[in-house]
């Protein structure tokens, strides 16, 4: 009889992408995996393996949906809590594992309340609201970023995030420190793009000393409502550029740029530090409990990575920092090492290790 392994994900890629790179690993060694998210997690699990099979399980959140939804959203956990106990009575897993989100509060508490061996993985440097409250409860805490802050008395371990298989077949990619020839510059945000990067990096860049600027070749994902104006503007400027919704070949693209200005998703710290390249990083401002600061701050202390607040950055600071770096063959060559030093491209196989230990 296999082992049987049940996932429970939030209804966010951050979540469900370690989520799937998991699943995909257990399948792999021969166990049986059942994913347990909410109907907007269901969106994005069309990329697991077919032989996952989902549950789709009550939740709620009690931070969104006005007065009605925080009436309501007690009920609808309590009873996606007794489903999940019924559930996994009838087909009892040998280990639960959490990624955060409110959708794994029913299968975690079934766990919990049936003694089921079971653990967490935070991928952010601040845990979310339902990891926090499930950590001093389970038995492993695995940890994306490090250090990430934990609540007291609780032990976590470093695992990494784990990244693509297109992200993976670019590690160790030789870095080739800005010289004379052509530059690279890659700016991403996130799979949404963000709106500050296409305010102000068009101005920035255009204000770089003319040796740099016609040298130069600027790969920048914006959102689809800000392309066109994004577009014009570096075009007003002379600035050879390829602008564009979603970049399917970030991958390619991070492994061939001298620089990278990105925000600090948790997903997007993964990719640079697996590649190792060099960093502006600008962490969302309104991200919860101002997590991406947490992200960029290991890679700040490493020497990695150049982070500017969002509240405080502008074009000029973003001209000087990269005119800095890439008029820099020594600093930039020292980033990307330092970048690399970070990457946990084998986080999968760690948390799968977990995993069978805690199985066991």
């Amino acid at each position: 009889m296999p082992r049987y392994a049940l996932i429970a994900a939030g209804g966010t890629g951050g979540h469900m992408f370690p989520a799937q790179a998991l699943a995909e690993r257990l399948l792999d060694e021969g166990w049986r995996v059942r994913l347990s998210t909410d109907e907007r997690g269901a969106r994005y699990a069309g990329n697991f393996p077919d032989a996952v099979t989902r549950e789709i399980v009550a939740s709620a959140t009690t931070a969104r949906g006005g007065l009605a939804g925080k009436l309501t959203a007690p009920v609808k956990i309590a009873s996606g809590i007794i489903a999940a106990r019924r559930a996994l009575r009838r087909d009892r897993p040998d280990v639960v594992i959490g990624f955060g989100g409110y959708p794994t509060i029913p299968a975690m508490s079934a766990a919990l309340s049936l003694r089921i061996p079971r653990m967490i993985h935070e991928q952010n440097g601040i845990m979310g609201r339902v990891n926090r409250l499930f950590a001093p409860r389970v038995d492993r805490v695995a940890c994306g970023i490090w250090p990430t802050e934990l609540p007291a008395g609780v032990e976590g371990t470093h695992t990494g995030n784990p990244v693509r298989q297109s992200v993976l077949d670019r590690e160790g990619a030789p870095y080739d420190p800005p010289g004379t020839a052509a530059l690279r510059l890659l700016v991403i945000g996130g799979s949404q793009g963000a709106r500050v990067l296409s305010d102000l990096l068009p101005a920035a860049i255009a204000a770089l000393p003319q040796d740099i600027r016609a040298r130069l070749h600027v790969s920048h994902q914006a959102r689809a409502e800000d392309h066109d104006r994004v577009t014009a503007a570096y075009d007003a400027a002379g600035i050879d550029a390829t602008v564009q919704p979603f970049f399917q070949d970030v991958p390619d693209r991070l492994a061939a740029c001298h620089l990278v200005v990105s925000r600090a998703g948790a997903s997007s710290v993964a990719d640079i530090t697996v590649i190792g390249r060099p960093a502006i990083l600008i962490p969302y401002a309104a991200a919860a409990g101002d997590h991406q600061t947490a992200n960029a701050r290991p890679l700040a202390d490493a020497g990695a990575a150049v982070v500017l607040p969002e509240s405080t950055v502008d074009a000029e600071t973003l001209t000087r920092d990269i005119a800095a770096i890439l008029s820099d063959a020594d600093r930039a060559r020292q980033m990307a090492r330092a970048a690399a030093d970070l990457g946990r491209p084998d986080a999968t196989a760690r948390l799968y290790q977990l995993v069978t230990e805690i199985a066991a």
